[in-house]
């Protein structure tokens, strides 16, 4: 039985983000469809949509009459990032604290059981998918419509590094720690606490993200041009 097309761009967005992130495509690299389509067995249009997957996270360009390369992120850009999706997160989780139903703070309490089971298991792919639906459960538990297609564009942009965070050894723990912080609140009705454990939550400083940069290929993250050419 054939992979639904959708499946089968996901699948090979996951790969060629992985390859990325591990330093295995450099930036400038050229990601030619028929080539990546002939090297996974697939044709063209999962490739295709696999491509505007990773465009959308910005790990790719794609760039007239040459197609889709290997893009280029400064540390700056990827701090101002993580800056926006905590204050947003936040605010998600804020409003959810007042806003939840009863139904929605049962699938909130659902999912972070769900997360804490896969945790043990170690399964860092799963635990990124059940993540993500605890997550996108507090934004939809906001009741703001353009609050959560806000939020969920920005998580979109931020998947890659989000997901190679989970690689780290303890993170998962960590990450379900602070879960079970913010669920806390949240189920308390406390909205301004669970404004700040959120923020805590995906806030990336100091020493994290010092560690996610490090871990990336160096060719991958650059600092500014302006300080390069200052230095």
């Amino acid at each position: 039985m054939k992979q639904e097309p959708t499946r089968l761009a996901d699948d090979l967005r996951r790969r060629l983000e992985g390859e990325i992130l591990a330093g295995e495509l450099s930036p400038g690299d050229r990601l030619d469809e028929t080539k990546l389509a002939a090297r996974f067995s697939v044709s063209r249009t999962p490739v295709r949509e696999a491509l505007q997957q990773l465009a959308t996270a910005k790990l790719v360009e794609l760039r007239p009459r040459q197609g889709a390369v290997v893009a280029a992120v400064t540390v700056q850009e990827l701090l101002q990032m993580f800056e926006v999706m905590a204050e947003l997160e936040a605010l998600c989780a804020g409003l959810a604290a007042r806003r939840m139903t009863p139904d929605e703070r049962q699938q909130l309490e659902e999912s972070h059981r769900r997360c804490a089971a896969i945790a043990k298991e170690g399964n860092v792919d799963a635990y990124y998918e059940e993540n993500r639906v605890f997550h996108e459960t507090l934004y939809a538990g906001a009741h703001n419509e353009f609050l959560e297609n806000m939020t969920s564009n920005t998580r979109n942009r931020l998947s890659p590094y989000r997901r190679f965070q989970l690689h780290h050894p303890g993170r998962i723990r960590k990450s379900l720690e602070e879960h079970a912080s913010v669920v806390e609140a949240v189920l308390a009705g406390e909205s301004e606490e669970a404004t700040k454990r959120m923020r805590g939550h995906v806030s990336i400083q100091g020493d994290v993200f010092s560690d996610l940069v490090s871990s990336l290929p160096p060719s991958y993250v650059q600092v500014p041009v302006e300080r390069a050419r200052t230095g």
